[in-house]
């Protein structure tokens, strides 16, 4: 960033347009729902470049987010689990089915731009994920809630689909793409799943499979898919922010968030010392997520002015040199229009303002 003020202002400005994109295209997301009525949710890692509606081409709010270091996850967890069922329960009262990509991610070019979650060991990583879904699939059987194993290669942003008897299928070696074709290929993968979820799963298949001919098309350089990240983004209501490399997203979910948290500094205090980011233009960005006005409005800004502190003060006692770098973003998010409203704002040059709170 070229000054104390642009990482911020970007973000804001992001937010604006992303925002307006989705208030544009409501129509279209209540005729795609009416079309395909699955709920779907996506485990992922914090990494900001895996953005399952852009790599599926699929309208924002289709695919409901879980960020954490690495994509782990446990039903263990209080908030997490609390959090899921609540999403499980809303989409079974309403007749519908809920399919759970679990993920893990890699890139096929080079280890080193792989998740750093895991220490880039994709085996690892993959077979937490397979833990996971394991754990889904004792918790609520094989009913309604459908969880997939789902890579996701990142230099061609190529999800990878595993079978419950070891096979995978890497969509960046898909050879059909007609709705035909692309049913056949998820009946052979998962015999069992009810034809609704297939009908309602073929078009982030194809919206895949088109998104990869586009970044082959595009003949993307490789350095933008290098881990490059100057945000540090904590909470949830986040899916607006998908600009590649942009940010480290830590979910509220995980019981040991402050070790999360303390993860992410030290990759966004490694990325300045290795040259790949600007160290005047680091944000450390809270949000917290809401739905309606009233009490839970108010909570969403109590969460979010706790959790900016509670993170800046672990990085205060763990990374301590990532602090001179820091711009400060507070605020919440209305997830209805994914606007993000500014609680508190602070430069790292020192200037402080306080934006309006709705």
């Amino acid at each position: 960033m070229s000054n104390s003020n642009t990482g911020i202002d970007y973000l804001l400005e992001l937010n604006a347009r992303h925002s307006q994109a989705f208030i544009d295209v409501a129509t279209e997301r209540r005729r795609y729902r009416g079309e395909h009525p699955t709920e779907i949710a996506a485990l992922k890692c914090m990494d900001g470049r895996l953005h399952l509606p852009v790599m599926t081409q699929t309208a924002l709010g289709i695919i409901q987010p879980f960020r954490n270091l690495g994509g782990k996850f446990n039903l263990g967890w209080p908030f997490f689990q609390a959090t899921l069922d609540h999403w499980v329960q809303y989409s079974i009262s309403r007749g519908r089915y809920c399919v759970i990509f679990v993920t893990y991610h890699y890139a096929r070019g080079d280890v080193h731009r792989g998740c750093r979650g895991f220490n880039y060991d994709v085996d690892a990583a993959k077979n937490t994920a397979i833990q996971l879904k394991d754990q889904f699939a004792r918790v609520y059987g094989k009913g309604a809630v459908v969880p997939i194993v789902c890579g996701i290669e990142t230099d061609l942003d190529a999800l990878i689909l595993h079978a419950d008897d070891g096979r995978a299928i890497d969509l960046a070696e898909a050879r059909g793409s007609s709705q035909f074709e692309l049913e056949g290929l998820l009946h052979s993968l998962y015999p069992s799943m009810p034809e609704r979820i297939v009908l309602d799963l073929v078009p982030l298949v194809a919206g895949n499979i088109r998104h990869i001919a586009e970044i082959r098309a595009s003949n993307r350089p490789i350095e933008q898919a290098e881990h490059k990240e100057w945000v540090l983004g904590i909470g949830r209501g986040f899916d607006w922010l998908h600009a590649i490399n942009t940010a480290f997203i830590v979910g509220p979910f995980d019981p040991h968030l402050s070790e999360a948290i303390e993860t992410a500094a030290k990759l966004l205090k490694g990325n300045i010392d290795d040259g790949r980011v600007d160290p005047s233009g680091i944000v450390l960005m809270t949000s917290a997520a809401y739905r309606e006005l009233g009490p839970e409005h108010e909570l969403a800004k109590e969460k979010a002015l706790f959790l900016s502190k509670f993170a800046l003060d672990i990085i205060k006692d763990k990374v301590q040199d990532l602090v001179p770098h820091l711009q400060i973003l507070t605020g919440y998010t209305d997830m209805s229009t994914r606007k993000f409203e500014v609680l508190e704002r602070i430069d790292r040059a020192g200037a402080r303002a306080v934006g309006k709170a709705a």
